[in-house]
């Protein structure tokens, strides 16, 4: 790969004393940061300088919770109730194969880096294709097989998914991009014994795991009748509750369950775009956040938020809890960025290697160009990408050193070719409903 000069720059490290160079610079070695600040002078010799053009260079954002292939059926049944009972989950069992994750999850990772988003956090079925499309294209991926008390896509039987990922982790183990992890559903969906044999399969192997917690409101009232416990108490009796558990939505959480995040120093994705279309409520998230929970954002599945990228999570995380709070100045806009960035990465226990521009780490790096009219002034340019900027403003994109996006268009993959295959996919899906009447 060789080394790249990316100068001319306003730098945002996201490092602990949360550093901004006016006149900033980035020194990429192989997959690397060798340096980041003030631009050297004279300039450093690199086998290729990039002139940023006075944009914004930000660590690669995170999307800590998705299920990438679900944009195959993104605008479907948007405002049907009880959506996931009565639509997803058939809807999955007739038409979810290896091709249809394949072409999807491609689909939806060259939206995610045009996004700016560098790394995602995954939970679906036939991970082992997600995972290739991952490496191909050039993202960093936490990629869990999902375990569910059904037959699945993938298996047919229920909990299939647990053999299914006794033989996926180790064939991506150690990968520099993809960290394979198990994926039990939810605590509604997975009893006890296969809870705790999800646990003891992400133990074994050393990878995370990554559920649904407290998202639902008739998870909360179930477990309270069944066990006397919240759904975040209940998996902590189950000893789950850990530094290697992601946990996506916790919504109906206590006082009492945010000391117990807090205590395992669990991982938490908080998806506010899908919580609020799908009317879930409201996260304690801005709580979380003050108790110093390991706290990302993530999208959720395009089935259920609709938008892959982190930039209108930011958004809405602080309009949502401002409003919510009754407090404009909850979250100040330089948290925000934290959270679609360092938090992320913290949720997914990437932190020592993302999430920060900083020498040693990673080189997951986002330029956003300043040029447009929505980008401009910039006097506080946490606020511009709080509340100002769009994936349109993204300009490129490097992961693991590598350039995924320049100048506003794919260049690790064929977009063209890309768009032609989920068109089939599109079209195929189409006439399935149309048959079904």
């Amino acid at each position: 790969m060789g080394s790249v000069l990316i100068r001319n720059v306003l730098l945002l490290t996201m490092n602990p004393q949360r550093e901004v160079f006016d006149a900033g610079a980035v020194v990429i070695e192989d997959d690397t940061i060798a340096y980041a600040g003030s631009e050297p002078n004279p300039l450093s010799r690199c086998d290729e300088i990039i002139d940023g053009q006075g944009g914004i260079l930000m660590p690669g954002m995170v999307n800590a919770h998705t299920h990438a292939a679900m944009v195959a059926f993104r605008s479907l049944a948007d405002d049907v109730p009880d959506r996931l009972q009565r639509y997803i989950f058939p809807l999955e069992k007739k038409l979810v194969d290896r091709r249809l994750v394949a072409a999807a999850s491609r689909y939806a990772i060259a939206e995610m880096l045009l996004g700016g988003v560098t790394a995602f956090c995954d939970m679906y079925y036939f991970e082992d294709e997600t995972a290739k499309v991952a490496k191909d294209i050039g993202i960093r991926a936490v990629l869990g097989e999902t375990v569910i008390n059904f037959p699945s896509p993938d298996s047919p039987v229920p909990y299939g998914g647990l053999e299914y990922c006794a033989r996926f982790i180790p064939q991506w183990k150690g990968d520099a991009l993809i960290t394979p992890a198990v994926a039990p559903h939810a605590i509604y969906s997975v009893d006890a014994p296969h809870l705790q044999e999800c646990s003891r399969l992400a133990k074994r192997f050393g990878t995370p795991l990554t559920i649904h917690l407290a998202e639902m409101d008739y998870e909360t009232e179930q477990c309270l009748k069944q066990h006397n416990m919240t759904p975040v108490r209940y998996l902590d009796s189950l000893k789950i509750l850990d530094d290697a558990c992601i946990a996506a939505h916790v919504i109906n959480a206590d006082a009492q369950d945010i000391e117990l995040i807090k205590a395992r120093k669990t991982g938490v994705s908080h998806n506010p775009g899908a919580n609020a279309k799908g009317a879930k409520g409201v996260a304690p998230a801005a709580e979380m956040y003050r108790q110093g929970i390991k706290i990302g954002l993530g999208t959720d599945g395009p089935m259920s938020g609709n938008t892959l990228d982190v930039l209108t999570q930011i958004s809405l995380t602080g309009k949502i809890h401002k409003l919510y709070h009754h407090d404009r100045a909850l979250f100040p806009a330089v948290e925000l960025v934290e959270m679609g960035t360092l938090g992320g990465a913290r949720a997914l226990g990437l932190d020592r290697l993302i999430g920060s521009i900083e020498a040693g780490k990673k080189a997951d790096l986002v330029l956003l160009e300043t040029e447009s009219f929505n980008m401009r002034p910039r006097y506080d340019p946490y606020s511009v990408i709080a509340y100002s900027a769009n994936p349109g403003n993204v300009d490129s994109v490097w992961v693991n050193g590598n350039a995924a996006v320049r100048s506003g268009k794919l260049a690790s993959a064929d977009s063209t070719k890309i768009k032609y295959d989920f068109s089939a996919l599109q079209a195929e899906i189409r006439e399935y409903l149309k048959n079904c009447g």
